[in-house]
This record gives structure tokens, sequence and C-alpha cells, in this order.
């Protein structure tokens, strides 16, 4: 029988921090008599992380964990943890401390009581320099206008899921700051969202640089475009390529019946067709259309042959069937 709720905690470098929040879950877990599993992911950690988890485990067979050989980034954590995870409900949260255990009951009450898909946390008074939280602000403004999805705060890491949904998504790059949209434009549409607490981080630094806000706007155009024209390149490249190449056509056309009109009314030193800019444009046109058409051609057969996308260097499991 599956438990009722996963918690999956991706991590990196948190040996001071687990101690505490593993506790701190096994308590909440217990006053509300859930059964459930908690699913550490140790994303190329350098320090003690994964000693402690084993020494953990030891103590609750319900913590069980996945440890990648070199550090991958929290997407790949996430998709390798939704792959194995077994609960009805699934929590993720991060191993910092700084979301709060005792926010579980009211988002799995939020996932079978109320029949949401995704429910996603908002950390409505954060800790965050400013640095931090103004570049966020502008990432979730421009993430609610492209998606339709009216959350605050997409990248909050305190979130639940149905199981279903987090076995239709996946995730790669640097995608989890969008796995809402991604939940939408997979067919799961009841998101939520639920105003959570925010604590201020005890132990360690900050993973995550200025580099982040650079990667999640690429991102947040390869979601934008994949999601709409991921199994259909053609029907993106393939219909800019056309329309480029027909006005490259026009305005070849036009220069040539320009030309033979000249010619025809007597002109006896009509301009060159190569001497007029127009006919550079329409050429340099033209040649962008083909190349456009050959690359949506190229990707519908590229999406048709696709093999896996994710292979990650796994070296050790613990209470995960092989």
């Amino acid at each position: 029988m599956n438990p009722q709720i996963s918690v999956v905690i991706p991590f990196l470098n948190e040996e001071e921090s687990l101690p505490e929040l593993l506790a701190w879950i096994e308590r909440v877990m217990n006053e509300n008599k859930f059964s459930y599993e908690v699913l550490m992911i140790d994303d190329g950690s350098t320090d003690g992380s994964w000693k402690v988890v084993e020494a953990l485990r030891i103590q609750n067979p319900n913590i069980k964990g996945i440890k990648f050989r070199r550090n991958y980034g929290k997407s790949a954590a996430l998709n390798v943890a939704f792959h194995a995870c077994i609960g009805n409900v699934i929590i993720t949260m991060d191993a910092d401390m700084q979301d709060s255990p005792d926010e579980i009951p009211a988002l799995y009450k939020m996932i079978v009581e109320e029949d949401y898909d995704l429910v996603s946390g908002w950390k409505k008074r954060r800790f965050d320099p400013i640095t931090k939280t103004i570049p966020t602000k502008f990432f979730n403004a421009a993430t609610r206008a492209i998606s339709g999805i009216q959350l605050n705060d997409f990248n909050c890491g305190l979130k639940a899921y149905k199981q279903e949904v987090v076995k239709s998504i996946e995730i790669y790059n640097e995608m989890h700051r969008y796995i809402p949209v991604l939940a939408k434009w997979s067919g799961f549409y009841k998101i939520a969202e639920k105003e959570v607490q925010h604590r201020a981080r005890k132990y360690g630094t900050t993973k995550f640089g200025i580099e982040r806000f650079i990667n999640g706007f690429l991102d947040l155009l390869t979601i934008f475009f994949v999601s709409r024209f991921g199994k259909r390149p053609m029907h993106f490249f393939g219909v800019l390529g056309t329309l480029t190449f027909m006005i490259g056509f026009i305005i070849t056309s036009y220069i040539i019946g320009a030309k033979l009109f000249h010619v025809a009314m007597g002109d006896t030193l009509p301009r060159n067709i190569t001497d007029q800019p127009l006919f550079y444009i329409a050429l340099v046109l033209s040649i962008i259309g083909v190349q456009l058409f050959l690359a949506g051609f190229i990707g519908e057969m590229i999406s048709r042959n696709a093999s896996e996308r994710n292979v990650y260097g796994i070296t050790k499991r613990i209470g995960i069937d092989e």
C-alpha cells in the first residue's frame, strides 16, 4: 500500500541541517498519523551529508535516499525523485530549514480534500536580500504573463502535488522554477497557492548565484517554445520559413517585373537587378526561409526518434527498489 505522503528533499552540503529537519518532519507526520516516506536526493555533496542520511535511515526506515556521483542541479534531483517516489501526495521542500514542515498537513489537505492538482507555496514575507527579491518578482511577473497562471511565487521550493502530476512531467536544465507551468501544459489546471512561512537560514550558505536569473529567463523561453512546438517543430519553423521565403519571392518578382517593364517601355539603360539593394534583401530572405524550413523538417525527424533525455550517474540508493 502506498504511503499517504512522499516528502522529497534535494540537498547539497547540508549536513548540519538534515538531522533537525528530518526530526521535525517525523514529529509532524506522527502527530497527524500520516503514513509517509522521506526521499533524500544528494546532489553531489562533498561534506558528510550522505553519512548523515545513512545514519538517520537506521533510526527511521521511512527515510530513503539517492546519491548522485556529482552535482547535476536541483532539476535533475527532482526529476529522479519524482520517478522514485510512491506516495499519493508528494511534498517538495528545501533542506536549508527555510521551509517549515508544519505546513505539510495544510498542503496535504488542499490536495486530498479540495482536489487541487498542485499547490504552490508563497513566501509573502521573505528574509532574502533585495538583490534576490527584485529579480524574483520580475521573473514571477514574466511567468504569469506567458503562462496565464496567477501565482505570486513560482520558484518556492515548498509545493504539494498529486502523484499523477509528478509522474507526467519531465524536469531538466533549470526548469524546476517552472513546474506549475509544466504541469498546466501537461493538462493539470487545478493549481492553487498557499501562503507559507519563510524562515531565516539557520545553517550554511545559499547554493545559488546571480547566474540563476539568466538561466531562469532562458529556461522560461525554452518552456514556452517546447510546450507549444516541441512535438511539432515544423509548425513553428516551417510556417516562419515559408513566410520569410514568400516575402523574398515577392520582392524578387517585383524587381524582375520592374526590369521587364522598363525594357518593354524602351528604356535603353535599365538598372541592373544586382545593383539594387532590394535584390540582396530578397536573396537573404529566400535563403533564411529555406534554412528555417529545413530546420523544422530536421526537428520533426529528431522529435520522432528522440531517446531519453535524462541520464544520471547514481552511485548509491537506500530503500529504493532497483
